[in-house]
């Protein structure tokens, strides 16, 4: 019996402590599980021991996915911000949740300041607002705000989650200044060829239905013959304005800017006819490389310019100058002048001041846009300074890196 009683009271005490040390053990994990910030988990000998080890793995594998989630979303984040184009995510609700920084400068969003705020609070443009009711998010919508030059901007909402949208916007100003330049050269066109060609249709129609005697019908051609030459002219500078536009990189070739200049000057006193002073001054002893047809078209476009505008009597002075920081060639005239509204727009195609005085010259008004993509190839630049009744010059500057020595004459 009392045996008995000492195995009870023993196996009471082993239960008691056995009690007491699952009690303590819990309590380990218990206050490792209450911490804000988990540590690794407590150690411990046996079957606790093991689920310690468990533990502690699974924190280690929850810890290193987060890192990489969080790696993940910096990525993705940097990713959005290089990004030429403006990201905004909105919620459920269409407020703001974050935006890339495109969007910020595109758009005057802060995601820190308008973070939570409506969309509509923030981007005020009626034609906005109603996108935004219309559901229908298929086409982008344009926004412009202020006047005709402002910039323009188009704006589309994607969904890409269940309560997340995607505003995506795009500045569309170049591309649109381009399709409307591609417009008016078209109308240009149309326009330049039409009027000849309606001289010269009813020229034709006239000899076909009129018995006219041979004088006559000389005279007729003699008076076609000008038209016929500025379609053809025309159509010879689009070609030339053309191959600028898609040609490769100009040869190295060494161009000798001394006889290059002295033919220049002989074949602007031929376009002048002896109604103009035309003189040529050159200080320098450098030659340029790059193709030597292109910059010949540049130079004598400019030439032919001041000839075409400047009244007889008039003078040209056409200059060289050249030294250690580069080139430039000048063109002075006595002619017309511009004012100064359209000295931006000069080197458009067809673009011109006057145009029936154009006509009456003879130009084309791709001149100056021939020029510039001729210049733009050689890394050159061109500036105009003019007023009205005062003349014009026009200055083709070159850089140091497009100068050569000039070569040596040999003797005899």
């Amino acid at each position: 019996m009392t045996l008995v009683v000492v195995l009870l009271g023993t196996a009471v005490v082993l239960l008691a402590l056995v009690s007491f040390l699952q009690r303590r053990e819990f309590a380990k994990l218990r206050r490792w599980a209450e911490q804000p910030r988990l540590s690794d988990p407590p150690e411990a000998d046996g079957a606790w021991g093991e689920v310690f080890n468990l533990l502690h793995r699974h924190r280690r594998t929850t810890l290193r996915r987060r890192r990489q989630l969080a790696q993940l979303i910096v990525r993705t984040r940097r990713a959005a911000q290089a990004l030429p184009y403006g990201v905004t995510v909105l919620d459920s609700g269409f407020r703001l949740d974050w935006c890339n920084e495109m969007a910020r400068r595109q758009l005057d969003l802060d995601p820190e300041r308008d973070r939570g705020a409506p969309i509509v609070n923030i981007l005020r443009h009626p034609g906005f607002v109603g996108y935004l009711r219309s559901g229908n998010y298929a086409e982008p919508l344009r926004l412009q705000s202020g006047g005709a030059n402002a910039p323009a901007f188009a704006v589309q909402l994607v969904a890409f989650d269940l309560d997340a949208w995607l505003m995506l916007s795009q500045d569309v100003t170049r591309a649109e200044r381009l399709e409307a330049m591609r417009r008016d050269f078209v109308a240009n066109v149309s326009h330049e060829l039409r009027t000849p060609l309606t001289v010269l249709s009813g020229f034709l129609e006239t000899i076909q239905d009129l018995k006219l005697d041979p004088q006559r019908v000389r005279d007729y051609v003699d008076l076609m013959q000008p038209q016929a030459e500025r379609m053809r002219r025309i159509i010879d500078d689009l070609l030339a304005l053309s191959a600028l536009e898609h040609a490769p990189p100009p040869a190295e070739e060494r161009i000798a800017i001394r006889p290059l200049l002295e033919r220049l000057r002989a074949e602007t006193e031929q376009l002048s006819g002896g109604r103009h002073r035309i003189a040529l001054h050159i200080d320098g002893q450098h030659d340029l490389r790059g193709s030597e047809r292109e910059i010949a078209s540049a130079l004598l476009n400019l030439a032919g310019n001041a000839v075409r505008y400047t009244p007889a009597g008039g003078e040209i002075r056409l200059a060289w100058r050249s030294d250690s920081s580069g080139a430039e060639f000048v063109v002075t005239d006595t002619g017309i002048g511009i004012d100064a509204a359209h000295l931006p727009r000069l080197t458009e195609r067809f673009y011109r001041v006057d145009r029936s005085r154009s006509r009456e010259t003879g130009g084309t008004g791709l001149g100056l846009a021939i020029v510039k993509h001729a210049l733009a190839r050689h890394h050159a630049t061109l500036a105009v300074e003019s007023a009205p009744g005062k003349g014009s010059t026009f200055r083709a500057r070159f850089p140091a890196a497009r100068l050569a020595p000039a070569a040596q004459k040999v003797p005899g």
